[in-house]
């Protein structure tokens, strides 16, 4: 008699689907269970007004955590940047998987690299993360660029530059990936350019707290390292007590000697929209090995930043 399958909550968009069918591959492994994708819709996903609008924070992932409470699914994948910085104790985080590319792309007409763009060259992005950095880029190398709030899924945004609407657009490398869509890239931004949103790329594997053999069976997909690089980059964002949704991006990255990890940088910038002003800082530090550790290493750099006057950059203070 085959076992009972597990059930994953998942987001409809073609990306949820794509990692969440992933995922499922990877726990029907090590289980030995068939997996089902059950279908939710989320306050995100139905909404029209932008992002930046409705607050960002936990709106693609406030449905998944109530099929979860309600026991309609077992367990539910999210992207991990679109994850609150606070917990609820009643659910626990019990995978992050290895992390896809953490890096934005560039999708551009003509096949055109960032620094080829004409003057005046319209950006899509809905990120104001990504507005700021880019802004202040083209501010400090020359170029003539505008950035167009849009949101979408990732056809409808690639369709704003085949149709002529927009020059260019900024999507997550990982995501493009993830649906096998990165031959369409023209250009990767270096994090030196433009530094992701804290756990962009990585993925959160979330069960409820009192299921002891799940959350056993999902640990084995978990990545210590990426779970102590994200970790940091969310503290970072917590501490400054900013939304998913704020200008804020951080990268925790590990520096090897080519044989093996010896220390983990983490940058973390936050900065206004037009990107005239931006605080930009790095520390650097051993690999940490608790959640404690980890958590420490991205309030300290917080601390930093917002004696740098970060705090005033930020627009609406998440709440």
């Amino acid at each position: 008699m085959t076992e009972k399958a597990l059930r994953l909550g998942t987001r409809r968009s073609k990306l949820a689907m794509a990692q969440s069918g992933q995922v499922a591959d990877a726990v029907s492994q090590v289980t030995g269970r068939p997996v089902e994708l059950v279908e939710i819709t989320t306050y995100g996903d139905v909404s029209r007004e932008h992002l930046a609008q409705i607050g960002g924070t936990g709106v693609f992932v406030a449905a998944l955590r109530e099929a979860l409470a309600r026991g309609e699914v077992d367990f539910a994948v999210h992207s991990l940047k679109d994850l609150p910085t606070t917990q609820p104790d009643e659910l626990v985080v019990a995978a992050i998987p290895v992390r896809e590319d953490p890096r934005d792309v560039i999708i551009a007409r003509d096949a055109l690299k960032l620094t080829d763009l004409p003057r005046g060259a319209r950006i899509g992005t809905g990120s104001p993360r990504r507005m700021a950095q880019l802004n202040a880029y083209a501010r400090t190398h020359g170029l003539d660029i505008e950035t167009v709030p849009i949101r979408g899924n990732v056809d409808t945004r690639i369709g704003y530059v085949t149709k002529g609407d927009l020059d260019a657009v900024v999507l997550a490398a990982a995501g493009l990936n993830r649906v096998g869509r990165s031959d369409e890239v023209t250009d990767f931004l270096s994090v030196d350019t433009v530094l992701p949103a804290p756990g962009q790329g990585a993925l959160a594997v979330e069960t409820t707290a009192d299921n002891a053999d799940l959350i056993a069976a999902l640990a084995q997909l978990d990545d210590p390292l990426t779970r102590a690089a994200v970790t940091a980059e969310r503290s970072l964002l917590a501490a400054l007590e900013a939304g998913c949704s704020a200008p804020v991006g951080a990268l925790a990255d590990l520096l090897t000697d080519g044989q093996s990890v010896k220390e983990m940088r983490l940058r973390g910038v936050v900065g206004t929209t037009d990107g005239s002003t931006l605080v930009q800082l790095s520390t650097t530090g051993p690999v940490p090995e608790t959640h404690k550790a980890a958590t420490a290493l991205g309030r300290e750099l917080a601390t930093e930043m917002l004696a740098q006057g970060a705090a005033g950059l930020m627009g609406e203070r998440a709440l």
